[in-house]
């Protein structure tokens, strides 16, 4: 078994051994067990950024195996410099949310536990998967333990909402698979993604795919008018969930496009280039605006989620080394700042159990350790210099403006709405005499918080003052891809 199997499969052993074995008078055992499950599937990622060789666009770490002989179907794994930070950044989460719902959780702890770890498998193969059908079967495995982790342990609401986000999901990805049997025939019977980007297909025939993997993959982003499942989501959503959310399964659409659409479909790419960063400024101009006035705080930190993703589909369909490389490492940036927003409203609602910014006021009185990493993490979703926030957004937006100087206008706008809607809120819930009893009567983050925020605050302090290792992984990969979507695939 190779590194990526283990990355994998070790998640997802130590959550079925949980689902078989935990019980809640085991709740401490449980705990226990979930934590090494989570940091062994974090240690086995290690090696593959040691041993990760620059300068290369080949996939590495490959494993193949037969799977299903009769069609072709192949156990097929690699990473490259696109995917490789995304199973990182998957394997880390994981265990940042196992500790945040350490003392949290206190009913069916091992179902909980148990389903984040299955989840974090899967999502992991989602990047690793070099095969079609492996990957349509990872990818649509991931929506069963989030369906119960928002339907079981949610808000008042969670069955709309776990129905709602089951039922968005899955219809646009029913789509996707028309497609890949479609590119499946047409390729004489081959699901490797590696043989469907040599193939000669017609104008039709890729705006047809290019709007089937559109369905998939936009609804997973979430991009612009196909988002309202997400706000939803968010405010139901235990706070792990909306972190696992956030930071990894919106990225899972985004990856959809660099791996599908763009290197397959590079005609209809380029020709529906404009719709596709009409939508995204849409999403990073509008949303942005609907973030300043919601007054719950899971809300807006969900809208403003929308509008950060919209950096990334308009850095990848600038078609530049740049704007590229920069949507990418705005996914990884995202996935550290979004997951640590929803952990802070999350230490928030244990206490207090509302969301609402109004029932709030001057926590900073009464807990400011906490009020430190807030500010801080807030400074990273408004895009300050120095975070995290900051490196994606203004490598995007360099690239939108080379491209077109009004689109790298627009975009350039979301800081500033971004600034808005996160300081207000931060103002409105920190800042101020303490608004109410229930505020003074908080107290100040354990030791185990203030842990997971700082190990939170690192990441976003860290890629904000020193991106190149991040920068370095992907130079290849981006390149390539550039190289492979700049030639035609029209026959000739």
């Amino acid at each position: 078994m190779g590194l990526l199997s283990l990355a994998i499969w070790t998640p997802i052993f130590f959550g079925a051994v949980l689902l078989a074995f935990g019980r809640d008078d085991q709740a401490h055992v449980v705990r226990w067990i979930a934590l090494i499950g989570a940091l062994a599937g974090l240690l086995v990622t290690v090696p593959l950024y040691s041993g990760f060789e620059l300068g290369t666009a080949a996939m590495q770490f490959v494993e193949k195996a037969s799977w299903i002989e009769r069609f072709n179907i192949h156990y097929h794994l690699g990473v490259d410099g696109i995917s490789l930070w995304l199973v990182l950044l998957t394997a880390f989460i994981t265990v940042v949310v196992v500790v945040a719902g350490w003392e949290v959780i206190t009913e069916r702890v091992n179902q909980y536990m148990g389903a984040f770890l299955i989840l974090s498998g899967l999502m992991i193969g989602v990047f690793s998967a070099q095969d079609a059908m492996l990957f349509y079967v990872f990818f649509e495995a991931t929506l069963i333990p989030m369906y119960l982790i928002i339907g079981i342990w949610g808000g008042p609401n969670k069955i709309y909402a776990a129905f709602k986000f089951f039922l968005y999901t899955l219809l646009g990805s029913l789509l996707m698979l028309v497609a890949l049997i479609y590119l499946y025939t047409v390729s004489g019977g081959s699901f490797a993604l590696a043989d469907w980007y040599q193939l000669p297909l017609g104008s039709t025939a890729q705006t047809l795919l290019f709007f089937a993997f559109f369905a998939a993959f936009a609804v997973k982003v979430p991009m612009w008018p196909v988002h309202t499942w997400l706000p939803d989501v968010h405010v139901e959503a235990p706070t792990g969930g909306s972190a696992v959310l956030a930071a990894i399964m919106l990225k899972l659409g985004a990856y959809g496009f660099l791996r599908f659409s763009l290197p397959i479909l590079p005609d209809a790419s380029h020709e529906w280039a404009g719709l596709m960063i009409g939508l995204s400024l849409v999403a990073v101009i509008y949303v942005g605006l609907v973030a300043m006035v919601q007054q719950d705080m899971k809300k807006l930190v969900a809208y403003s989620s929308v509008a950060h993703m919209g950096f990334v589909t308009l850095g990848f369909f600038v078609f530049s080394d740049l704007g590229v490389s920069g949507a990418i490492v705005q996914m990884i940036a995202h996935g550290f700042v979004s997951a640590a927003m929803f952990l802070s409203i999350g230490v928030l609602y244990d206490r207090v159990h509302s969301r609402d910014i109004a029932a709030y006021g001057g926590v900073v009185n009464t807990m400011p350790r906490f009020a430190a990493f807030a500010l801080l993490f807030t400074m990273a979703n408004c895009g300050l210099p120095g975070t995290a926030g900051f490196v994606g957004e203004w490598m995007v937006i360099l690239a939108a403006v080379k491209a077109n100087f009004w689109v790298g206008l627009l975009a350039a706008s979301a800081l500033i709405f971004g600034a808005a809607y996160s300081l207000w809120m931060f103002k409105r819930v920190y800042l101020g005499e303490p608004g109410n009893d229930d505020v003074r009567a908080l107290t100040d983050i354990n030791a185990r918080e203030f842990t997971v925020m700082a190990v939170l605050a690192l990441a976003v302090l860290f890629m904000g003052v020193y991106p190149k290792p991040f920068t370095d992984v992907m130079d290849a990969s981006v390149a390539e891809l550039l190289r492979h979507v700049a030639v035609s695939k029209l026959p000739n």
